[in-house]
């Protein structure tokens, strides 16, 4: 069983905290944590691009001129696809990029992205991330005093002046351990938890 420091805010340790290793030492597959990575992406995609068919445009259905006898070429309705404000011939359809993975593999992928941050030693246990008021500038410098840079902030719970003071700082995300995901582990190089969420984590992660 790992033990890491636990620090405050300031970067210095207070105590000491196990991490198990039925999540945190588990031997890491990169064609897992592909998969679950590839299927995250593909779920986020929109399903909007959409064009319409000969069939779906308003129009009427009257063929323009007679077949024969005109000199011109040979014309079917307004809706043709050769004229301006006609049908689409092969444009994109609504479609679906849902990718399912089996949820003992998206588990084991979210322990493999844990893993990896301990063993890149990228994994910080902070004791509390309190902040007295929604200030970006504090939440900087708190950073700072870490030595962190581009960082994940896993919480336990709600904490809304947190979230607002890292809202628009680059490269740093603040997630609660319910939303936690294995793109978001693997994007930012910093993992920091906080003490409380590490029993909620292992309450999800060992069922």
């Amino acid at each position: 069983m790992a033990v890491l420091d636990v620090t405050n805010i300031k970067g210095e340790a207070v105590s000491k905290v196990e991490l198990a290793d039925a999540i945190f030492n588990v031997p890491v597959k990169p064609e897992i944590l592909h998969q679950v990575v590839t299927m995250q992406l593909a779920n986020r995609r929109a399903q909007s691009a959409s064009v319409k068919h000969r069939s779906e445009v308003s129009g009427s259905t009257r063929k323009l001129y007679r077949q024969k006898g005109t000199g011109r070429a040979r014309r079917g309705d307004i809706k043709s696809p050769l004229l301006r404000g006609g049908g689409v011939v092969f444009g994109p359809d609504n479609r679906s990029y849902q990718q399912r993975v089996p949820k003992k593999v998206r588990k084991l992928a979210l322990k493999m992205a844990l893993s990896s941050k301990l063993q890149e030693n990228s994994l910080k246990v902070l004791d509390t991330f309190g902040m007295s008021r929604i200030k970006t500038k504090d939440f900087m410098q708190a950073l700072s005093g870490l030595g962190v840079g581009k960082a994940l902030v896993v919480t336990h719970q709600k904490d809304e002046t947190l979230e607002l003071s890292s809202k628009n700082v680059p490269d740093v995300k603040v997630l609660r351990v319910e939303g936690l995901n294995v793109y978001d582990i693997l994007k930012y190089r910093t993992l920091i938890l906080l003490e409380a969420a590490i029993p909620k984590l292992e309450g999800r992660l060992l069922q």
